[in-house]
């Protein structure tokens, strides 16, 4: 704690900041109250902010530096711990503070500065879902955070996929969030189309770590009655066969998973995909209107 104090004193000096939001970010995992402590003290999560706004103009035309990059990161990992933190989770939210990071998720720059960027803010969102709390998705569902993750689960890294993909996973698995993607067919068919997509790209670039999530989200979907019957005919048929068997030979549960699913989805009936868009064949199990 005597260590602490002037560290965190120190994030409202401009002048030390950059030293210190460095020092604060490398020892975060030391200092069990960093989190109250940041979000308590006077003007600090403001000098949190003002490094990540400091940022916004560099975002278009893409400019972002590794330099300001770095920086910036470290702000977004303090932030994180306070994401974290049981007791500054709550305020974090009701502060808003996750949409500040939002216009970093947006970008498409695959520049390293940019991808460090938004792997870094979806470390902060993924700290949020990490504990299953339904404020927490409620918060996500009333902001643009699934459209961001689904571009990025497309464009991003193998990192900053896995993370995405993680993200809308975990609002699946809160029942608001499973009933959010499946109140209409666009939504499903948005969600739908991303994921088969990244099946399709997994087949020539494997990952089990990446294909256990999206697994899992397929699963997910198929405890929705329209959503299972949407997937009797859109699941990727590369999921149906043994496209992925060699590669999931020492992981038991993305074994078990997808066994469940297909399960659960049943099979597709014979050229089922061959004769209907997948547009067509999400509208005809959802209908028009929503739930």
């Amino acid at each position: 704690m005597d260590e602490l104090l002037p560290l965190v004193l120190q994030l409202t000096k401009p002048e030390q900041r950059e030293g210190v939001l460095l020092e604060l970010s490398k020892k975060r995992e030391s200092f069990p109250d960093l989190a109250p402590i940041l979000w308590h003290s006077v003007g600090t999560v403001a000098a949190l902010l003002q490094e990540i706004v400091s940022i916004y103009p560099l975002l278009t035309p893409p400019t972002l530096t590794a330099h300001a990059s770095n920086r910036v990161c470290n702000a977004l990992a303090l932030l994180q711990c306070v994401a974290s933190h049981v007791d500054t989770r709550q305020p974090f939210l009701n502060a808003q503070i996750p949409l500040y990071l939002y216009p970093f998720l947006n970008t498409q720059s695959k520049s390293r500065p940019f991808e460090y960027l938004r792997l870094t803010s979806l470390g902060v969102i993924g700290a949020l879902v990490k504990v299953d709390d339904a404020e927490v998705i409620s918060f996500l569902l009333s902001t643009e955070i699934i459209p961001l993750c689904l571009r990025i689960m497309e464009t991003g890294s193998e990192l900053s996929k896995t993370v995405a993909t993680f993200i809308v996973q975990k609002i699946l698995l809160e029942e608001t969030g499973l009933n959010y993607v499946c109140a209409t067919a666009e939504r499903f068919y948005a969600v739908s189309t991303v994921l088969a997509n990244m099946v399709q790209l997994l087949q020539v670039h494997p990952s089990v770590r990446l294909l256990k999530h999206v697994v899992r989200c397929y699963l997910r979907l198929a405890d929705h009655s329209r959503a299972r019957e949407a997937l009797k005919t859109c699941l990727p048929q590369s999921l149906r066969d043994s496209t992925f068997a060699p590669h999931l030979q020492n992981d038991p549960t993305v074994q078990k998973w997808l066994s469940q699913l297909l399960a659960t989805v049943g099979d597709a009936g014979p050229d089922a995909a061959s004769t209907t868009s997948t547009a067509e064949m999400t509208q005809s199990s959802f209908g028009d209107g929503p739930l």
